[in-house]
């Protein structure tokens, strides 16, 4: 059975289902994007008169307006041309259900050997790696992190390794503050790769769990911040071998198609292991997670689906889907 056929069987009957806490989260985070969907296919169908050429092209805008990605509105637009034949589906409600149930079948398949879960080391300090650009939200979600696996009883050391952008140094220690976790730092413009040194070494000295590593996202230009990087990862990986764990690039969900131009570029240049999509409760741009998996192969691990300190959460493709197609998968199921 399909994630759309599991997700469509909690509704049969009318009766909502009962949402997982997970669920809950994202439903509520997703609400936008949701919203958008519903509305930019409603709209595509309130001029719908027959299943044609037309009507393809229509539906490739309407997905790639969506953030779908370029290459997930073509793939779906041709493969929607030969289910609708091979189903004979000529009515909008049965257009309606097919489009939206091959929407979640592609996501689903796309990520059939994916990982979501964030790579721990089998001993001594897990070291995790936070790139991308400025403004991203990066910090913030390194003080999230950091609280959470606070909560969860871990011991967590920060290394803040943006020595360039003013205040970043003074903003993660107030992050280290809150959360209450010691703050590697150097002075500002000092070398980031020398912070992260000590960082790494007290955190094997102190036999720390996890040390997460904030970095800059802006130097004179992008080959510079690109080597910097590297040269932050040969240092960690001098000290602790298969190290680090995780390179996270941390993209901002509300401007949509351009995190996509940032994503690959990042993954042009370093090796990126997992996705953090910030902001996505504050955007109707969700469907740039389809873009993500379709377009890139690099599996999201975090989204952040609210400003509260513990409404960071590890990425469920379950309860994502579920939130952005409820009401999709809801109306389609009525009509039969």
């Amino acid at each position: 059975m399909g994630l759309f056929d599991k997700i469509k069987q909690a509704f049969t009957g009318g009766a909502k289902p009962e949402e997982t806490a997970a669920e809950e989260k994202y439903d509520k985070g997703l609400e936008k994007s949701r919203k958008t969907f519903g509305d930019r296919l409603n709209a595509l169908f309130a001029n719908f008169r027959t299943v044609d050429e037309d009507f393809f092209d229509d539906l490739e805008e309407t997905l790639i307006g969506a953030d779908v990605g370029y290459e997930m509105a073509v793939k779906l637009s041709d493969e929607l041309r030969d289910e609708v034949k091979l189903r004979n589906a000529k009515s909008q409600q049965e257009v309606a259900q097919t489009i939206v149930e091959k929407l979640v079948n592609i996501y689903e398949a796309e990520g059939t050997d994916e990982n979501n879960e964030i790579n721990f080391a089998a001993a001594g300090p897990t070291v995790i790696l936070f790139v991308g650009v400025n403004g991203v939200g990066k910090t913030t979600t390194v003080g999230k992190l950091a609280h959470q696996y606070k909560e969860e009883g871990k011991k967590v050391v920060l290394a803040a390794a943006d020595t360039f952008r003013a205040g970043a140094i003074e903003q993660l220690q107030v992050w280290g503050e809150r959360a209450g976790v010691p703050v590697v730092a150097g002075k500002a413009q000092s070398d980031p790769a020398a912070v992260v040194y000590d960082a790494v070494q007290k955190a094997k000295r102190d036999h720390d769990d996890v040390l997460l590593v904030d970095t800059a996202g802006r130097l004179q230009n992008k080959v510079n911040l690109m080597n910097e990087l590297e040269k932050i990862k040969r240092v960690i990986a001098r000290e602790i071998p298969d190290a680090p764990h995780e390179v996270l690039l941390v993209l901002d969900s509300t401007t949509g198609q351009n995190a996509l131009i940032q994503a690959k570029q990042f993954k042009e240049t370093t090796a990126v292991s997992g996705i953090v999509l910030t902001k996505l409760d504050g955007t109707a741009k969700g469907g740039i997670v389809l873009a993500i998996r379709s377009e890139l192969k690099v599996p999201v691990k975090l989204v952040g689906l609210g400003e509260q300190i513990n409404d960071l959460q590890p990425f469920d493709a379950n309860a994502f889907v579920y939130g952005l197609f409820k009401d999709l998968i809801q109306d389609t199921d009525k009509t039969e």
